[in-house]
């Protein structure tokens, strides 16, 4: 797959692309409906298949004072999209100058001119254009003037509940990991550097990865999860605590604190990827560090009964 951002001087050829259009926080499982749609039918067609995207979400541009939380970062948007028999990714710069495109100038000057789409591939709720005025029946009206085929993707659906988004991150945000499981399609993850803390961990027995994800990543609500992290490409059983230590009053700012099972290595400084199985309780404030440590003790068994019998 090949990764193009739209300062790059780069074109397809003429008439000679898929495109694939939508924000695609997460690749939830409606995401990949639609990714796998654009895939087969470029292939039935004889197309190269493209994704059209942008690297900040619309929503964080145009909405000034309400800030949209997201699913993923830019770059595991790429890695999950790479896993796939997509052609092409294509990020383009959303901002203010960008929010203010007509649709039609849209689709002829962006989808038609620059990407040579012959296919368009999108959800059923997508908008496009200045103020969302363009909606998938606009698109269709406009493939018939520049001669492009639409393929609408129907709403998906998981337990009968619309697989959206902004559905996910509520999940996310109220701690029900098994839920956002099933309409994410997979567990979901934060991915960060390991940095030096307090190392109160270490000091009652329970060393823990102090995690710093990306400030505009959402994340799961207080309390201790069953996780698995990744390191240098193994996983590992572990323990992650979310919140601010009120045991010890550090009530800074929310953290995420992982202590890997059975694991003794240095991995300060390392890159790792934590992914969240299950909420095993809230965060509480224990009386002193020896309370503390018996909390976590009882923990890590419920940790170690539940990877025994659980696979990832």
């Amino acid at each position: 797959m090949k990764t193009i951002y739209g300062n790059e001087s780069f074109t397809f050829g003429k008439r000679s692309t898929a495109v694939g259009l939508g924000n695609f926080d997460g690749l939830h499982v409606g995401h990949m409906a639609l990714v796998n749609t654009l895939v087969s039918e470029a292939r039935i067609h004889n197309l190269k298949s493209v994704i059209y995207t942008f690297t900040k979400h619309p929503e964080n541009i145009l909405r000034k004072n309400l800030f949209t939380l997201l699913l993923t970062t830019v770059g595991k948007r790429i890695q999950l999209l790479s896993e796939t028999a997509l052609d092409s990714l294509y990020f383009d710069e959303f901002d203010e100058e960008y929010s203010r495109i007509e649709p039609e100038d849209f689709v002829k000057q962006i989808l038609v001119d620059r990407l040579g789409a012959r296919l368009i591939v999108t959800g059923f709720n997508y908008r496009f254009g200045y103020m969302g005025k363009g909606d998938v029946d606009l698109l269709k009206a406009l493939g018939r003037k520049y001669n492009f085929n639409l393929i609408v993707i129907p709403p998906v659906k998981v337990d009968n509940e619309l697989v959206s988004s902004s559905a996910i991150r509520e999940y996310v945000a109220k701690g029900d990991m098994e839920k956002v499981f099933k309409l994410l399609g997979r567990h979901y993850s934060i991915t960060g550097e390991v940095m030096d803390g307090k190392r109160l961990g270490r000091r009652i027995g329970f060393p823990t990865a102090n995690l710093h994800p990306e400030d505009y990543l959402i994340m799961p609500r207080d309390g201790v999860y069953l996780t698995k992290t990744l390191y240098k490409g193994e996983f590992y059983s572990s323990l992650t605590n979310i919140g601010m230590n009120p045991t010890f009053a550090d009530l800074s700012k929310i953290k995420a604190e992982t202590h890997i099972l059975n694991f003794s290595k240095d991995i300060y400084r390392s890159s790792i990827e934590v992914f969240f199985l299950v909420k095993l309780r809230d965060e509480i404030k224990c009386k002193d560090a020896q309370d503390l440590s018996a909390q976590i003790q009882r923990d890590v068994q419920v940790a170690k009964e539940y990877f025994g019998i659980n696979g990832f």
